[in-house]
């Protein structure tokens, strides 16, 4: 039943933008939505199964976003000492791949380096490594254009040997981006969860002390799950780059963070489906309501309604529903009555 689930989940996805008659309104709040989901799955992969909160998780969203964008448009640098830097327009799909990799090559440096302390420390390196990236992208204007904004990113093309290439221009081809995009990092996700070395991270984070009397390396363990994380917050964040096809320093506002938490915390941290839940319910809330309520009292019900579900629910959504379900009582079992006796 539980691999039945996402199935159908998906295939209810795939089917939506038909049921929704491709409303344009619609078709983008489901896409960013999707954005954002992603990095809640990234997030999921460092909180909610090795513990470790990083709040500075939009930095990799935002590098992932500005690599893209800078690959897909060129550049023109001057670095100092008479060195000067010109890169040519590559394609966005290259751009696209070189953000996912800067980002994890990101993620590798703040593993390497934080890890080694735990807690508070953490996420102190990790907002201050956000603060960091925020202002290089506000203050290098030669490269980023600043409060002025990269504009005119070209959108992703895809193509296939012999069956021609694809700009993905309208808001129902990149549904569909984001929906396979999506899925795949899902698919990784569960792999890795469900390996040995998934099972050292919850190790790692159920009992520190005990894996590492058995031998698990907690350093190399937590890194490479920070690689994997910020590579996949990086792929969301270049997404939303050739979505929009604009974007300025606002990329890493601190309030993308903590929506991302929500979703983690509120779907179920620990769990597969608890980012894409909680994700689904609070990245589309917001567009439930804005047609019936201004937005301060918008916020106010969206703030009621985590409270109600982490009041009721205190693990999240999944892990709630899926306690509910297997307390729920069978049903008795039919009492067979003796029949008259047989006269021979």
């Amino acid at each position: 039943m539980s691999r039945l689930l996402p199935l159908a989940l998906l295939a209810g996805l795939v089917a939506l933008p038909l049921a929704l008659g491709a409303s344009p309104y619609l078709l983008n709040a489901l896409i960013v939505t999707g954005i954002l989901t992603i990095g809640a799955m990234s997030l999921n992969l460092l909180l909610g199964f090795t513990g470790q909160l990083s709040l500075g998780h939009i930095a990799f969203f935002g590098i992932g976003a500005y690599v893209s964008a800078l690959t897909s448009l060129g550049f023109d640098v001057e670095l100092g000492f008479g060195l000067r830097v010109v890169h040519e327009p590559w394609p966005a799909a290259i751009g696209f791949a070189l953000g996912t990799l800067a980002a994890g090559a990101c993620g590798w440096l703040i593993g390497r380096l934080s890890f080694r302390v735990r807690g508070a420390y953490f996420v102190i390196v990790t907002i201050s490594f956000a603060e960091v990236v925020r202002l290089v992208a506000l203050n290098w204007v030669e490269l980023t254009q600043g409060p002025l904004a990269l504009t005119g990113i070209p959108p992703i093309t895809l193509g296939l040997p012999g069956l021609g290439t694809w700009t993905l221009r309208t808001k129902l081809q990149n549904y569909y981006l984001v929906l396979a995009v999506g899925t795949l990092c899902w698919l990784v996700i569960a792999r890795l969860v469900g390996s040995r070395f998934g099972r050292a991270m919850r190790g790692l984070k159920e009992n520190e002390s005990l894996a590492l009397s058995v031998g698990i390396n907690a350093t190399r363990t937590l890194t490479v799950a920070a690689v994997i994380s910020a590579a996949m917050a990086g792929a969301a964040g270049s997404l939303y780059a050739h979505y929009l096809r604009i974007i300025d320093p606002d990329v890493f506002a601190f309030t993308t963070t903590v929506s991302m938490v929500i979703m983690v915390v509120a779907g179920g941290k620990g769990t597969l489906m608890g980012p894409v839940v909680g994700g689904l319910i609070f990245g589309l809330l917001p567009v439930a309501l804005r047609p019936v309520m201004a937005p301060e009292a918008q916020w106010i019900v969206y703030g009621l309604v985590l409270i109600v579900i982490l009041f009721v629910m205190p693990r999240g959504i999944v892990p709630g529903l899926a306690g509910l379900v297997r307390r729920r009582p069978s049903p008795p079992a039919p009492v067979l009555e003796p029949g008259p006796a047989v006269q021979r």
